[in-house]
């Protein structure tokens, strides 16, 4: 993803860690991240990385008639449609919930075991819309409003994005957002 995490990688050592291990060492560095950092030094590419969590700017079509909305959203992508593509915003649930949907996704639809850099998540809507925590995270997303290229995040970097605080919500505050989701879970 980007040079200030890989203190971090390296600490994981490919080996999936425990959710509080995750958010001790992401604490440890939240203080120099910031989503422009992560942009900067991560993997750009043109279009979403399927099977793997990505990261990007975007100015929604319908912002007006949203109550809130992540303008610099975490998604996995999940099956294209008009225009754009349908995805999974992790950053709608708090970062405990997005660990544990990681580890369920992994768990379930990962290609491999191991966290290497070519794991991916075999998902698709019909695949996951039944998993309570996925309902308020499910988003649209036309790639005529997307404002940057596409940070790729491996799978290796995947449970320190989930608590990296790089969310930029519009409208609410992340908490108001985090208690709306937990109504719908």
């Amino acid at each position: 993803m980007a040079n200030i995490l890989e203190p971090l990688i390296d600490r994981q050592g490919g080996v999936r860690k425990s959710s509080t291990w995750y958010r001790n060492a992401v604490s440890s560095i939240a203080d120099k991240i910031t989503a422009r950092k992560l942009m900067n030094q991560g993997k750009l590419i043109n279009r979403p990385s399927t099977g793997r969590l990505n990261m990007f700017f975007y100015d929604p079509k319908t912002k007006d008639k949203l109550p809130y909305y992540d303008i610099f959203p975490l998604v996995l992508p999940l099956e294209p449609i008009k225009g754009g593509f349908l995805g999974l915003n992790f950053h709608y649930l708090a970062p405990l919930l997005r660990f544990r949907l990681l580890e369920n996704l992994q768990n379930n639809y990962g290609t491999s075991g191991e966290l290497k850099p070519n794991t991916r998540l075999d998902v698709s809507y019909d695949r996951v819309k039944n998993i309570p925590m996925v309902k308020p995270t499910i988003k649209k997303y036309l790639f005529g409003y997307v404002r940057s290229n596409f940070l790729r995040i491996d799978a290796e970097e995947a449970a320190i994005a989930c608590y990296l605080p790089v969310q930029q919500f519009k409208k609410r505050s992340a908490s108001y957002v985090y208690g709306q989701s937990r109504g719908m879970i």
